[in-house]
């Protein structure tokens, strides 16, 4: 990071509320700091400002809680970002909880500041957010050289330098995490264990060692270990998307489709807005004999876009397979106006118009069906029903 300070750096406040990020603004102007303001309504705006080669920004104070991408969200990018993974970053929350401090934790945040607050607390965490970053503890800085190494390739030099982390504070979590990830990739899965184990030893709050752990037992086959410790990692933070399908697949492959129901319930009260992952929890709901959940997610996504026919057509089907025909044959429909050669939507029609009396209309989409396809054996079933 370059030698800045607090006054000639260029902040990014990123909040889905003006007036907190008029008010961040103000604060600043307040203690002098800040050579230049950028402001984004959300993260994906932040990560676009941040893209662009030519971005000046030195400081990010980043709320927690936004929509189409959360401060966590951003916050990983920026940490996978080779270029602006130093940024110091600050999560503004209203509410630090186990389940935020752990979700922010698990991105390597620099530090929170819970709302609401004064211009002092700000001042004073900008300040130990640059102390830290111009004058890094050991472990900081033997880990950085670690990570360098390792994107040089050289994993044998990383390991060393997250070793010798590890040694000089032995109280830290971190470095045993970095060691197992760097095992994983010299592919000693043992010592990989090993290394995460220990770092949940010293910080019950790890959870990218618990998400590891499950990563590693699930390779091996150990389906009730992953399911363990993927089950600790959802506990401190359910919000991990990927994650919760992950847990959520491999309950249903034991054969637990109750607990994986309340798993994608919970991603989907904790994201209730994001549409690509209502319609994943959908289709795995649907897939699984949850139709009930994938009736509801379908729901929510045509609230906030009731012109994806294709989600009308998933969503007539997950009716009808509760037996709801009528509610299913008007999203059936619907989607037919644009899918006209969609034989599976035809033979779902007729199905339903068979079920409800409505002879003709079955006939005519079976007549269709089999037109396009002359061997369907449905479509010839339904036309000798009616």
């Amino acid at each position: 990071m370059p030698s800045l300070t607090a006054k000639n750096m260029n902040f990014l406040i990123v909040d889905d509320m003006d007036n907190m990020r008029r008010s961040v603004r103000a604060m600043l102007k307040l203690i002098n700091y800040g050579n230049n303001f950028h402001e984004a309504p959300h993260g994906k705006e932040a990560w676009k400002m941040l893209l662009k080669k030519n971005h000046d920004i030195d400081f990010i104070i980043c709320d927690y809680n936004m929509p189409y991408m959360t401060g966590t969200e951003l916050l990983h990018l920026v940490r996978a970002d080779k270029d602006l993974r130093d940024i110091p970053f600050l999560m503004i929350t209203a509410d630090a909880n186990k389940e935020v401090v752990a979700e922010a934790a698990e991105h390597d945040v620099d530090a929170y500041l819970t709302k609401p607050f004064v211009t002092a607390s700000l001042e004073n965490k900008i300040n130990e957010l640059l102390d830290k970053a111009m004058n890094p503890d050991m472990p900081t800085r033997l880990l950085k050289e670690s990570r360098t190494a390792e994107e040089k390739g050289d994993i044998k030099k990383a390991l060393t330098l997250a070793l010798a982390a590890s040694k000089v504070n032995p109280n830290l979590s971190r470095p045993y995490r970095e060691l197992g990830r760097l095992f994983i990739q010299g592919k000693n899965i043992p010592q990989a264990i090993k290394q995460f184990s220990q770092a949940i030893e010293l910080n019950r709050l790890d959870v990218s060692s618990y998400h590891f752990l499950g990563q590693l037992y699930l390779r091996q086959g150990e389906l009730d270990k992953a399911i363990d410790y993927y089950s600790r990692a959802m506990d401190i933070s359910p919000r991990h998307s990927d994650r919760a399908f992950k847990f959520a697949e491999l309950l249903i492959k034991k054969k637990m489709p109750a607990k994986a129901e309340k798993v994608l319930r919970l991603l989907q009260r904790h994201d209730p807005n994001n549409q690509d992952t209502l319609e994943k929890i959908a289709m795995l709901a649907g897939s699984h004999g949850l139709p009930d959940l994938a009736i509801k997610c379908y729901k929510e996504i045509l609230k906030q876009a009731p012109r994806r026919l294709a989600i009308h057509k998933n969503l007539g089907l997950a009716l009808q397979e509760k037996g709801q025909h009528n509610q299913a044959t008007a999203y059936l429909e619907k989607a037919a106006q644009k899918f006209t050669d969609d034989v599976e939507l035809l033979i779902a029609l007729a199905t339903s118009y068979l079920a409800m009396g409505m002879l003709v209309r079955a006939d005519k989409c079976a007549g269709k069906a089999l037109q396009l396809d002359p061997h369907h054996s449905e479509a010839k079933n339904i036309l000798n029903q009616c």
